[in-house]
């Protein structure tokens, strides 16, 4: 999943007003920050197959596909069309390909030949056929960005046109399907996935991440949905996540994703549950776009502070996340030992191997454009077309290792440079483009103001206030 910032060099005409929510209306966008948007729309459209809608993983190497990155491929569409990079037309036959294809794939219980069960998709499906591909988990939340993308095309596809009119019913009727109610296995808490093999993951949602997305489509289905209590139990583990240590009182995930995903879909300004009702009096105005807002901060806090002395990390060169890395191997550097990971997560507190994903802040466009924007500048300037080509940025890189006597599970060592990934990653991608938009038209964000069952989901959770009173 991934997102995209803009920062201190935004061009502005007179002076810029400012929303209750905190962040600058609309100004001209940098050219820098247009170029990046418009680069990674173009990855989508190259890698993204016309016959079935299906976006690999990850490209240049050869892959299975994400169903995340589908979803996040049906946002980006749309984005093209108000940009003037693609046509309605082409845009149309795009989503309504992904969709029937969707729509027609085989559901069921069997560990082969099918692509989902209960209305679920499995994370990864082969490319040609859909259907599961090797033994990946049937996950809930790939499967909760794949149909906000839907959802959202069925808000945005509008018009009469027959093609249009199917995209919308095709797009619930895959929503209707999922058996929202089958995955709450533990009480009040949904499972993160489940296998053929051995049943139900026993990890829940049940930490403040993106999992957001995944509760409230669950309680806002007209068909199978979970009772609103769920996102109670939810937001009653909050005391472990709340903390000022690496900036400003927020409640903490370590990689940016879990506090950029949610919001490309839901536009959390000005609304709040009754948690978020209950900091009022400490932090008024407090929500939890205001909570990305802090979450932003305290990792460009942690790269200033940068406490394990990482090559690269400053004020401007920051963002940790989900990412591919050099490989999982330990390494003496300058009389230090390192240790360094392949793919994972990475975060203040958590893993943190030196590696520098941009997403991390080009997805964080929303909550500190200038920040994001200068940090985008500087990463150009510093590293170039090492690490910023003709699809935006490649996945990460990582300036403290230099050498390596060893092998590299990803990418390759640049002289004058560091590891540098030779993959771009879907779900990181995808978020650069949508976030960015959110940020210059919020395209996506007023679409969703309109979407029944996001709407649905979340008066049941208890949200009030903002743009969702007048829902």
């Amino acid at each position: 999943m991934g997102s995209t910032f803009v920062g201190a060099a935004l061009a502005v005409t007179g002076c810029a007003t400012m929303p209750s929510a905190g962040v600058p209306v609309r100004a001209r966008l940098d050219a820098d920050v247009e170029d990046l948007q418009r680069r990674t729309f173009d990855w989508f459209v190259h890698v993204t197959r016309r016959s079935n809608g299906l976006t690999p993983d990850r490209w240049p190497t050869k892959s299975f596909s994400s169903v995340a990155a589908v979803g996040f491929a049906l946002t980006c569409w749309p984005v093209g069309v108000e940009r003037g990079w693609m046509s309605r037309e082409e845009a149309r036959e795009r989503t309504l390909t992904t969709i029937r294809f969707f729509h027609g794939l085989p559901q069921g219980p069997e560990p082969t030949g099918k692509a989902g069960y209960k209305g679920f998709f499995y994370h990864f499906l082969d490319m040609e056929t859909g259907h599961r591909f090797g033994t990946t988990e049937l996950s809930t939340v790939d499967t909760a960005f794949l149909v906000s993308g839907m959802l959202f095309a069925a808000r945005w596809f509008d018009a009469d046109h027959p093609d249009e009119v199917a995209i919308r019913r095709l797009a619930q009727e895959i929503y209707e399907r999922i058996e929202w109610d089958w995955a709450m296995v533990r009480p009040n808490r949904i499972t993160m996935g489940w296998h053929p093999e051995t049943g139900f993951i026993r990890a829940d949602w049940n930490v403040y991440n993106e999992g957001m997305t995944v509760l409230l489509l669950a309680i806002g289905s007209p068909t199978h949905p979970v009772p609103s209590i769920v996102w109670d139990e939810w937001c009653s583990v909050y005391d472990q996540s709340w903390t000022d240590r690496w900036g400003p009182k927020h409640l903490h995930f370590p990689p940016l994703f879990g506090h950029e995903y949610s919001h490309m879909y839901i536009d959390f300004r000005g609304i709040r549950d009754r948690w978020l009702q209950d900091q009022q009096a400490e932090i008024p105005g407090f929500d939890y776009f205001q909570n990305s807002v802090r979450a932003v901060e305290a990792q460009r806090k942690y790269a200033i502070d940068n406490p394990m002395g990482w090559a690269g990390y400053s004020e401007n060169v920051w963002g940790l996340t989900a990412c591919d890395g050099p490989g999982d191997f330990r390494q003496v550097i300058d009389g230090r030992e390192r240790e360094f990971f392949s793919y994972s997560a990475r975060g203040p507190g958590d893993r943190d191997d030196g590696t520098i994903a941009p997403t991390a802040a080009m997805a964080s466009f929303p909550f500190a454009p200038d920040h994001v924007t200068a940090c985008l500048k500087e990463m150009k300037r510093r590293y170039g077309a090492a690490i910023y080509t003709r699809y935006g940025f490649l996945d990460s890189f990582n300036p403290t290792l230099t050498e390596r006597d060893g092998p590299l599970q990803h990418g390759r060592i640049v002289p004058g440079i560091g590891w540098v990934d030779g993959d771009y990653l879907g779900i990181d991608q995808g978020p650069i483009v949508i976030q960015i938009e959110n940020h210059r038209s919020e395209i996506v964000w007023k679409a969703m103001h309109g979407e029944p069952n996001l709407i649905r989901g979340l008066k049941r959770a208890g949200f009030t206030g903002g743009w969702l009173d007048n829902a």
